[in-house]
């Protein structure tokens, strides 16, 4: 008897019970689709993200306040923001002192502030980021209309703004922007550009935002001193750690600060973001991953119940082949093949279904605005078929072991 014999008499077994064949591929189905969808679009979130962060530049430090005594990656430092905990102590000041470090080539401060922003009978809730003139000139955002606001105007506390596309589109619809008259709260603000669309960024619609002179929202609006971040270039990428660390030291001589665990600041470098980006959602898809892979075990389950069953049902057959020549090898390979067929059938199909679903959700994502590619994971693709078809081999070896070992009197006898 050759390879092949056992193949083609566990295909025909399989095509002889068709409905219960389908019903043993569903579950390894269910589980290999879950594994490519959130493998694909893990892939794909990870990548928007990282490209979020890009818009901003490659050798930038982040300084941002955090709450003393807490880490500035703390689940207790975010949840200490979220509730309202407000950090006064880092001004203006601090940004310019850190301006003259040797490889700072430039810096731009921020505030963040929320206003409903209307023209006429139209409004819209936006998000306010009062930010340096030198924001326009060290980011790689781009204004698509008019001009950024000047140096002197933010020195001037100008009633100045640029707006995101969408706002434009809310307020203005399609008449010209540039040149009128917006109301940011109760306060009347002239528009002097718009953005470039840029749509949805990781957390907001970018193009919902107004930008305004940094310390017309401290004056104007909010009534504060202090800052929220700032954002610092370097001319020497590659000196990265050096910088940051002549930040801190500079921030805590300004602060009075001695015990670096007192810090009422943060300072993140690039490098540190993008993993702590790849870390987290890398963690976040093998998680949702493994959750899925638990339907593979499901189905693995019930392949070994169906292919028991088999065995029992097929008893005076095993009996029959035996009795004619067939070894206990010839039997075995004959049930560990109709397992493998079935997983490696369960496993395309998911692969080909997972692609198909991963596909429309980026589409519909897109049609939000939030658009992060397709991205197909060949990690997923090995995965689940690797998977799907060790879950019949490892299941199908119980129900195999136990045909091979029935004796040909045995089985002849069950019928």
């Amino acid at each position: 008897m050759n390879l092949l014999s056992p193949l083609k008499i566990a295909y025909r077994a399989l095509k002889a019970h068709k409905v219960r064949s389908a019903l043993t591929v569903l579950g390894l189905l269910i589980g290999v689709t879950s594994i490519i969808i959130v493998m694909n679009m893990g892939q794909g979130i990870k990548g928007y993200i990282l490209k979020s962060v890009e818009i901003f530049g490659s050798d930038f430090i982040q300084v941002e306040v955090k709450v003393p005594s807490t880490a500035k990656n703390s689940s207790s430092n975010a949840t200490n923001m979220a509730q309202g905990v407000t950090i006064t102590t880092m001004k203006l000041e601090d940004a310019e002192a850190v301006g003259k470090l040797p490889n700072v080539k430039g810096f731009y401060a921020g505030q963040m502030g929320q206003a409903i922003m209307s023209k006429n009978e139209n409004s819209k809730t936006a998000m306010l980021w009062g930010v340096s003139a030198s924001f326009f000139d060290l980011s790689k955002l781009n204004i698509a209309e008019g001009r950024a606001y000047t140096s002197d105007e933010e020195k001037s506390e100008a009633k100045v703004v640029v707006i995101g596309q969408t706002l434009k589109e809310k307020l203005f619809g399609d008449n010209d922007a540039l040149g009128q008259s917006v109301k940011v709260g109760n306060k009347n603000f002239r528009v002097i550009g718009i953005m470039e669309k840029q749509g949805a960024g990781s957390f907001y619609d970018m193009d919902s935002i107004v930008y305004l002179p940094l310390r017309t929202l401290q004056k104007q609006i909010m009534g504060v001193d202090y800052i929220m971040y700032f954002t610092v270039y370097m001319k020497d990428k590659n000196l990265a750690a050096e910088t940051a660390a002549n930040i801190e030291d500079t921030l805590r001589l300004r602060h009075n600060i001695t015990d670096p665990n007192k810090d009422d600041f943060g300072v993140t470098t690039t490098d540190e973001a993008m993993g702590m980006i790849n870390t987290v959602t890398g963690g976040i898809t093998l998680l949702l991953a493994a959750i899925a892979g638990i339907s593979l075990l499901v189905g693995g389950v019930g392949i070994m119940n169906i292919m028991y069953v088999s065995v029992l049902e097929r008893t005076y057959e095993i009996g029959l082949r035996k009795s004619v020549g067939a070894t206990s090898k010839n039997i075995l390979w004959q049930f560990l093949w109709e397992a493998i067929f079935l997983t490696f059938l369960g496993g395309l199909v998911g692969v080909i279904l997972g692609t198909l679903f991963s596909y429309a959700a980026f589409a519909v994502a897109k049609n939000f605005g939030f658009d992060w590619g397709f991205n197909f994971s060949w990690t997923g693709l090995i995965l689940g078929v690797t998977f799907s078809v060790a879950t019949g081999l490892i299941f199908g070896v119980y129900p195999a072991k136990k045909a091979a070992s029935l004796s040909p009197v045995e089985a002849l006898r069950y019928e």
